[in-house]
Formats: structure tokens, sequence, C-alpha cells
């Protein structure tokens, strides 16, 4: 197996470099809807309190050099009185195999009330930041030894980066649609040069989210927030979320979550390939430790060719909400 996964590595590595096109996997947490931060800048401040949350993410356990993600953010309100602007700052790192990926954003949101009762808010956002792509050469096995275009070391590069978004939500429904990794689609920075041969990192390519939810009440003590989420690269196959979760006296929340691919493009990418759009299900739980902490774990089976060769994800995030001085937690935040 560990041969088998750095041949694949080796094979990515080397699309990447002799295609401008190329692009590492884009971060997929199955617990987004616990903190649309990862996904929608335009989010920052949406709980209108101090909000802390990390979250590790192990992917295809038992493979070697699977991905491996860890992520801490912590976002709020700037100005309590009238609540209209919102600021987050965003830290991840991503690891798959030899190559690796270390990020910051600075996301900022200005909140329109569009009520008098200040029941529905539409949020734009814009996130700043930085992408430190590295890739260990050392790891590779390649082929044929000594080939100059696989590289022997470890090298980087730094690539700025942006990203936009518009959230709307009321009490019971959000929606909102975002940009992310603007710049990393480019050229420009991409390449390293080493002993006077040039290499070319594999990243991210920009990435259009659209994120739907909504809440009901099935009684007093129960609650279903159905969500959907849908991802697309402009390259590949449409990527499609579909979560429902169950909410018991507003502390335990326990759901499920159905992930597959959609094909809305021209292009056939399946044609004469034996895939599946089949891609995975979700188990979710969440609860409320105490008013202010939170903790999630999510674990997923997949149902692609890929299911006999791993043994699933986890998840697990973990949330902190910081009141302000004196005062008290405000209503549930659903979304």
């Amino acid at each position: 197996m560990r041969n088998i996964t750095k041949n694949i590595i080796l094979v990515l590595f080397c699309i990447a470099r002799y295609n401008t096109a190329s692009a590492q996997q884009n971060i997929q947490f199955t617990q987004y809807m616990f903190n649309s931060l990862s996904v929608n800048p335009a989010y920052a401040g949406y709980k209108e309190e101090w909000f802390v949350q990390s979250g590790l993410r192990t992917q295809w356990v038992g493979m070697d050099g699977a991905p491996k993600t860890g992520s801490l953010s912590v976002d709020g309100i700037i100005d309590p009185e009238n609540k209209k602007m919102g600021i987050g700052l965003q830290l991840t790192g991503d690891k798959l195999g030899p190559q690796s990926a270390v990020s910051g954003y600075l996301n900022y949101s200005y909140r329109l009330q569009l009520d008098q009762l200040d029941t529905k808010r539409l949020s734009f956002g814009l996130g700043l930041g930085i992408t430190n792509y590295s890739l260990d050469g050392s790891v590779l096995n390649p082929v044929f030894k000594n080939d100059p275009t696989v590289p022997t070391t470890q090298f980087s590069n730094f690539v700025p980066d942006a990203r936009i978004g518009v959230y709307y939500n009321t009490s019971k429904f959000y929606a909102g649609l975002s940009l992310t990794d603007l710049f990393s689609g480019g050229t420009a920075s991409n390449f390293v040069d080493i002993n006077s041969v040039s290499y070319s990192n594999i990243r991210r390519k920009p990435t259009l989210y659209f994120i739907l939810g909504t809440l009901h009440n099935l009684n007093e003590e129960v609650k279903i927030r159905p969500s959907v989420l849908f991802k697309d690269d402009f390259k590949g196959p449409s990527s499609v979320d579909i979560n429902t979760m169950l909410i018991f006296r507003d502390k335990f929340w326990i759901g499920a979550s159905y992930r597959t691919s959609l094909n809305i493009k021209v292009e056939n990418y399946s044609q004469g390939q034996i895939l599946t759009s089949l891609n995975s299900i979700s188990g979710i739980v969440q609860f409320f430790v105490t008013d202010e902490l939170r903790v999630g774990y999510s674990y997923d089976y997949g149902l692609n060719s890929l299911k006999n060769q791993q043994n699933g994800s986890h998840e697990l995030t973990i949330g902190l909400t910081l009141p302000r001085k004196n005062q008290r937690i405000l209503s549930p935040r659903y979304f």
C-alpha cells in the first residue's frame, strides 16, 4: 500500500509538472454546518458572539499518506451595538502524502439589517490571506531513479489568496454563495527553481460553494435542520452534500450526511472509465457540554471503489462561545 500511495502521489505531481491547470484537492469538512466560515467569509460574525472552533480531520484511515487536516478559527462582531461588522481569523493545515499546505485568512463581513426586529440579515464578505504550498521530494518513489523532473528535496512557495461571499439568514433559514482560492489558479508564483530545474507545486483550484439550510420545530423539544452544500471547482464533476440533523432540547444534535458527485457540465468525465458518483455517507453528532462549549464528531463511510483500501474518515470539532462580560449568551444559533 505504501508504494501504491507514493506512485499515486508521483502521478499527481507529474501532472502538475507538465500542466498549468494543476491543482490540489480542496479541503472538505463534513461538519461545515456548525461553522460555515470555512466555506464563506460572509459568515464571519453570524453568531454575534466571539466564537472559537478547532477541528481535526483524518481521512481514509489505514491508507499510508492519506489526507490529514487541522483548522482553527475565531470570529465575532467588532461593533456590538449595531452588529454590522464581523471579523474572523481562519488557520488551516492540510497534508496529503508528500505535499502540504498551510493557510491563514483574515475575513471581514458587512452585515445589513433588513427588518426592524433584526430577524433578517444580508452579509457581504471578503477574505484575504496567504498559503504556503510545499512538497517533500524525498518521499517520492520514482520508477526511474535520478529523473531530473522529480525533485529529491523539499521545496515550497507562498501564494497570496482571496475569497468572497454573500450570506443571508433569518432565524429559520440561511443561504450563502462564495468563491474561494481566487488567486491559486494562476501560474506566476507556482514555479520554484532548484539547481537550474523548474518545478511546479500542486495547488488548489478556485471553487464555488453554495450552502442552504432551514430549521423546523417537530415539537417543543425536537427540531429538524436539513441543509445542502454544493461545491464546484470548474474542472471536474460537482460535489453535493445532503445533510439532516435532529436537535433535542437544544443540547444534543444527531444526524447523517450523504455526499455524491454531479456531472452537470458538457464534458463527460467518466467516459471510458469505471467511475461512480457515490462518495460517502456520514454519521454526525454534536453535544453542548455547557452553554459555551460544544463538541462534534463525524464518521464518513466510503461508498466508492476506495472503500476496500481504507477504514473511513474521522472528524472532531470543539467550539467555544465567548460571551461579552456580564452578559448571557444570546439565544441558540442553529446555523
